[in-house]
């Protein structure tokens, strides 16, 4: 090799490795679950989760394979929920049943219409029953009558664990961060109630901008089948639980 093009191989090597410092650079400097999905795409595990298998070998949809424009950054397969562990392992794309997995896809589309800077960004999709048992019981400082606001009793089941249940928000690609709803995730407080949002408008605990954020999502999920529940304003029904009883399995 000739002192020439060993010193071109040295200049490529160091432009190569600018240019990876200057786009590190250019993230934002506080990742959500969504950014770091979108900058840095998670590999694809080297054992499938059994609940993965499961819910394929019952039918249920990948999400990401319907519409790749739905953001997945599921919130039990992390350590960023109130159980503060992570639930889900190797377990990273969400599922639904096939109707309203499509029925998701739908909405994605309709919300890209008039807001093309928008996306679904999902945080919990189908769920296991055995996570459901975790759940529930990491809520045992609280009454059943009150546990059962927020999640549901895994004697009875939760929407969520027969696939036809989703926990979702929107995020912004222009900003790069979820829209403001004025309670993060699982906030189990009456801020997070769609039921009380005009009281908590009036009062000034809730500005409008947030309630209009909280609105546009259900807006869009109404309009594709989904049904919104009063004390969560994340959480939308495809299914009511007695037809879910009877169309599909609850994935254990």
């Amino acid at each position: 090799m000739t002192s020439t093009l060993r010193y071109i191989l040295f200049c490529s090597v160091i432009l190569a490795v600018a240019c990876r410092e200057k786009k590190r650079h250019d993230l934002p400097r506080s990742l959500t679950p969504a950014e770091i999905n979108e900058f840095f795409p998670k590999s694809e595990p080297m054992t499938i989760s059994p609940w993965e298998t499961a819910m394929q070998e019952q039918g249920l949809l990948d999400l990401q394979a319907l519409d790749e424009e739905i953001l997945v950054a599921l919130k039990y397969s992390s350590t960023d929920n109130f159980a503060g562990a992570d639930l889900y392992g190797t377990l990273e794309l969400a599922y639904l049943q096939p109707e309203p997995a499509r029925a998701l896809a739908a909405a994605s589309r309709l919300l890209r219409q008039d807001n093309p800077q928008l996306r679904l960004l999902v945080y919990d999709a189908a769920r296991p029953l055995s996570v459901q048992h975790i759940l529930w019981n990491t809520l045992d400082s609280l009454s059943e009558r009150e546990r059962k606001k927020y999640v549901a009793d895994p004697d009875e089941a939760s929407i969520h664990n027969y696939g036809c249940a989703v926990d979702l928000t929107l995020f912004d690609l222009e900003t790069g961060r979820a829209l403001d709803m004025g309670t993060p995730f699982d906030y189990f407080e009456e801020l997070a109630y769609p039921k009380l949002e005009r009281q908590m408008l009036n009062e000034g605990r809730l500005s409008l901008r947030q309630l209009n954020n909280r609105i546009l999502l259900r807006t869009v999920m109404l309009d594709v089948g989904f049904t919104p529940i009063t004390t969560e304003w994340w959480h939308f029904n495809f299914n009511s639980r007695k037809t879910a009883e009877l169309k599909y399995r609850i994935i254990e």
